[in-house]
């Protein structure tokens, strides 16, 4: 299994020259060059696993037994997940009207990141020991992604960590899960920027290839591969729990509504259909919408700025993981990829060719969903059934409550409407929780667990980013200090 840049311009490398990479060094994203094909046979057996035991099935088609021995890969993934509030890692709850929400913010830091970020760190954590390596990953947070890479590598002698947040643009709970944590290799740095913005002076030292080979850069954002790879189970584990039975040839349709911002897991969906999953996919935004647009009418063109909503998470511009998408979709056309995203990164405005779109509409559908719908849906599921939706999940809520089959068909909607039989799952990426000031709106309570709650009265440590500093200069100077004490 090798994996490729979607630009082509990247000679091809092993799991573990993706596991270490941010952006391939063209630019572009690394891919696996080929992705496994599952016969009924499969899915069925799989049918029986447990989420945990649908990782390990997953990620052995990915990584080699050359590079990680298939009992070493399920011992890893097992130390993963050790962690992991509930008994199952992930659980599925099946609320009144149909609504499936697939819970997969049982871990650490309340959010669906920890499931692929516990496990990218056990991977690093292996080859850094075997090869006596330090590496510094560089990550760049839109509210979740921060705390959970902090955890997945706190105190680890052989890493540093440095996390750019976007101050003022997440929640004070996601905040503190980050400046709260003090270790020796972890740094924080709070900027007055958004999350787009952030990406720059990441992206900057990553193109300055001397830079990035002599302090071992790398990403723990969803550019890394064995995030995207961890995450396609969500997909075999929503269908598996959702679907009525796998007895009938065809086998039946599972409709899986991803809350999406980075593009991270609808990308691995796209790869669970594939691998041939029979799931209808739907991509759910808020306003900011550029996905919706390019589904809808081929429009991957930036908005005049990054509107801020309840769902804070998905407050982006930029969604990197289109370009995985298109991709796949383009036949693995990397002449094709390479010049639509030069484009794009000029003009930051990109039109996408008559086929691609086609194919693009073809495999996802897609809403967006305002505020004021994000309200209503946490609202409407607490009446219905005590239940307490992040504003992310009611992102995808919204989607199920407007669906034809339950409501007048809504104008934002692009998708086709299904029949009431098929099923339908909504994967809940956070825990309601992190996300107080969102509940205290819809007039709902926050039920504040202990762990969370403590978080106000402990130390805090980041350093200030400002608007006109060079942020990437700044984020220099301090690897180069870190870089003193290996």
């Amino acid at each position: 299994m090798e994996y490729v840049s979607t630009r082509g311009d990247t000679r091809a490398v092993d799991f573990e020259g993706a596991l270490f990479s941010g952006y391939a060094l063209d630019g572009g994203l690394f891919m696996p060059q080929r992705i496994p094909s599952l016969d009924k046979d499969t899915l069925c057996r799989w049918s029986r696993l447990s989420y945990r035991e649908l990782v390990k099935e997953l990620c052995s088609l990915f990584i080699t037994v050359e590079q990680v021995p298939r009992r070493t890969l399920d011992d890893l993934i097992d130390k993963a997940f050790s962690r992991f509030r509930h008994k199952d890692v992930v659980h599925l709850t099946k609320l009144k009207d149909g609504l499936n929400v697939l819970e997969l913010w049982h871990g650490v830091t309340y959010a669906f990141k920890d499931l692929s970020l516990s496990c990218t760190g056990q991977f690093l954590q292996y080859f850094l020991e075997k090869k006596q390596k330090h590496v510094t990953i560089l990550v760049g947070t839109s509210g979740d992604t921060g705390s959970s890479a902090i955890e997945s590598v706190r105190g680890q002698k052989n890493m540093d960590i440095f996390v750019l947040l976007p101050k003022g643009f997440c929640t004070q709970i996601q905040e503190l899960q980050m400046t709260t944590v003090i270790e020796d290799n972890v740094h924080v740095f709070a900027a007055h920027g958004n999350s787009d913005e952030l990406d720059e002076p990441i992206k900057e030292l990553f193109a300055d290839a001397d830079f990035a080979r002599k302090y071992n850069l790398m990403s723990l954002n969803s550019v890394n591969w064995s995030r995207i790879m961890v995450q396609i189970a969500h997909h075999f584990y929503a269908y598996f729990q959702c679907t009525p039975s796998l007895d009938t040839t065809p086998l039946p349709v599972v409709e899986i509504v991803v809350p999406t911002g980075g593009g991270g897991n609808i990308t691995a969906g796209c790869i669970a259909q594939k691998m041939g999953l029979p799931i209808r996919l739907v991509a759910v935004v808020n306003s900011n919408d550029i996905i919706h647009r390019a589904v809808q009418h081929g429009d991957f063109s930036l908005s005049q700025s990054v509107k801020t909503t309840l769902a804070s998470a998905m407050d982006i511009q930029e969604p990197y993981n289109m370009e995985r998408i298109l991709w796949l979709l383009s036949g693995s056309n990397s002449r094709l990829m390479k010049t639509l995203m030069e484009q794009f990164s000029i003009s930051k405005s990109l039109k996408l060719p008559e086929d691609l779109h086609r194919k693009l509409s073809e495999t996802l559908r897609s809403c967006s969903a305002s505020d004021e719908d994000i309200v209503r849906a946490m609202q409407r599921c607490w009446e219905e059934n005590r239940y307490l939706l992040c504003p992310h999940s009611a992102v995808a809520a919204h989607y199920h409550y407007s669906q034809p089959d339950r409501a007048h068909l809504h104008p934002k909607f692009s998708c086709f409407s299904f029949p009431f039989s098929t099923p339908r799952c909504c994967l809940a990426p956070a825990s309601a929780v992190k996300f107080q000031d969102a509940l205290l709106q819809a007039g709902l309570i926050p039920q504040l667990p202990p762990e969370i709650t403590a978080l106000t009265a402990m130390e805090t440590r980041s350093t200030p980013l400002v608007q006109g500093q060079d942020w990437a200069q700044a984020l220099r100077k301090q690897i180069e200090a870190a870089a003193q004490q290996w």
